[in-house]
């Protein structure tokens, strides 16, 4: 059965954690659905991962709802996450909320969108007025990183950097963001806004906060460029699962694909998948190894924030 809301809230308040993932298309979803995800996002990292762009801004909204439609047949019982495209909703409210009715209707439970300035409160609040469920993403906002801070750096390290976004973070709950995703933030940081907000936190390379995202294609090594610091590929965690099935079988492969297709990548990816989301829901991942560190000399200065509680730490 597909979580709503009230689910995503519940399990905040029991300290469960909740695995979401991106997918971009039909076999991705299915094998997300099949392997157990709470949720998808259809990520404007599409550009990156699919597209080869080197940023996500030449992204088309016609190309995102097409990704909608498409993980929207493969999981049909999953919360999907809509992402706004770079200038599909900045220019005004009339216009985020036509974006947004479009994703809804190219099957998205919810919509995300980048940043909180007054023009970005002011979509929120509009198409939180008609009644459609918002996912705010604040910390390393990758649509504006290259022009407003010169690339994809570690947020919320500095009491500065903390500040803004402790602030930004409770501008955007009052204007009506049913969610916020904390992007490339160290955990300690992540989680001070976690423990404060009402609404559940989720982080991407922030650590252990409400549940954690991965990009498809990290997850199972798929991208050649590069590799972010904080995601981990669960292949070689699995593969040797796989082999041993294999062997297992290897007198009824070829029954074995076509009665089930549990022969080739489309089962490895649920495996691998499947492994991610015990150790998201164990506390497992992400563990040291995949969160941004913090200097004794950077946690001092984020302890004369105001905001800060060193009970959080």
């Amino acid at each position: 059965m597909k979580k709503n809301i009230i689910d995503f809230n519940k399990m905040k308040q029991d300290n469960i954690p909740v695995s979401w993932l991106t997918s971009y298309s039909y076999w991705q979803s299915k094998a997300a659905q099949n392997a157990g995800i709470d949720m998808i996002l259809c990520g404007d990292s599409y550009g990156n991962v699919e597209c080869g762009y080197s940023t996500t801004n030449p992204v088309s909204l016609k190309q995102m709802l097409q990704v909608t439609q498409n993980v929207r047949k493969g999981a049909d019982t999953t919360f999907i996450v809509g992402d706004f495209n770079f200038g599909c909703y900045e220019s005004s409210n009339k216009e985020a909320i036509n974006s947004a009715v479009q994703f809804i209707k190219s099957g998205a439970d919810a919509i995300k969108l980048e940043r909180a300035s007054k023009t970005i409160l002011d979509r929120i609040k509009a198409i939180s007025d008609i009644g459609i469920l918002i996912f705010a993403h604040l910390g390393v906002t990758p649509q504006t990183a290259l022009n407003l801070t010169g690339g994809y750096r570690c947020a919320g390290k500095t009491k500065e950097s903390f500040d803004i976004i402790y602030e930004e973070s409770l501008k955007v709950q009052e204007a009506g963001a049913n969610f916020l995703l904390l992007e490339g933030m160290s955990e300690l940081s992540s989680k001070q806004i976690a423990k404060t907000l009402k609404i559940p936190v989720y982080g991407i390379g922030a650590g252990q906060t409400n549940g954690c995202l991965m990009i498809f294609h990290d997850l199972l090594g798929l991208f050649p460029d590069f590799r972010p610091y904080f995601s981990k590929c669960y292949i070689p965690e699995v593969i040797q699962e796989f082999n041993n099935y294999l062997k297992q079988n290897k007198d009824n492969l070829k029954k074995l694909g076509r009665d089930t297709r549990t022969d080739g990548l489309l089962y490895l990816a649920e495996l691998a998948i499947k492994k991610y989301i015990q150790e998201v829901k164990s506390g497992e991942f992400p563990n040291k190894d995949y969160i941004y560190p913090l200097k004794e000399e950077e946690l001092n200065e984020l302890r004369k924030s105001n905001y800060w509680d060193p009970k959080l730490e």
